[in-house]
């Protein structure tokens, strides 16, 4: 198979695979990341195939889907792989990618390094902040019954990996959890970049937010 053909099949796997996934998790992020890696990737000169397999393979079975299996989406994109005949080397660069591309709290340090780690994972995180980073967060808030705003309930800055994945907290928490932090977590010069105008929209709706909660306007 061409590169085209791989691409094109994995496409097909990946749109049959998330028919029916939840609403911040599914085709259509995996299309978004798919086209800011490409994006990042004309500055950044990684390998275009590897990068666009990681992308579009990245979220094939979410672990928090899947009762915290971080196992499942690596395997389910190694089968695919291997049914498609890539190249070995492709392959397992694209199954290390999936394995540490997750945020995990942000408290983990990475097994595994490439430049096209770095893109995809830049990707991903540009698709979790912004207006369609704010639009995700609610929906996977209401998917999980999780109440918008508790005062009481503030943010935890130093949760651990577990007790980020089993976190039942307010949506708004995930801001400060994770969301705002991704701006200065980004990998590469085009992810920084492109990072700052989605973080202060996000500043900016955080601010609305407070002020339409404690009705001053």
């Amino acid at each position: 198979m061409t590169e085209r053909q791989i691409i094109d099949a994995t496409v097909d796997f990946v749109k049959n695979s998330l028919a029916k996934a939840e609403g911040g998790h599914d085709w259509w992020h995996i299309y978004r990341v798919w086209q800011l890696a490409k994006k990042i990737n004309e500055n950044e000169k990684g390998s275009q195939i590897i990068v666009e397999l990681a992308a579009l393979l990245h979220d094939i079975a979410d672990s928090k889907f899947y009762e915290g299996d971080e196992k499942i989406g690596p395997r389910k994109a190694e089968m695919f792989l291997q049914e498609l005949k890539v190249d070995y080397s492709v392959k397992e660069h694209v199954v290390s990618i999936i394995r540490n591309i997750s945020f995990k709290g942000g408290n983990e340090q990475r097994t595994f390094s490439s430049r096209e780690l770095d893109i995809v994972q830049d990707a991903d995180r540009l698709d979790a902040i912004g207006a369609i980073g704010i639009a995700r967060t609610f929906n996977y808030g209401g998917f999980k019954n999780r109440s918008l705003y508790d005062p009481a309930i503030k943010p935890n800055l130093t949760m651990t990996k577990e007790e980020y994945k089993n976190s039942t907290a307010p949506t708004i928490n995930h801001f400060y959890e994770k969301l705002l932090l991704l701006k200065d977590r980004m990998n590469t010069t085009t992810g920084k970049k492109l990072a700052e105008d989605r973080h202060r929209f996000m500043e900016l709706f955080l601010e609305e937010f407070y002020k339409e909660w404690n009705g001053i306007k």
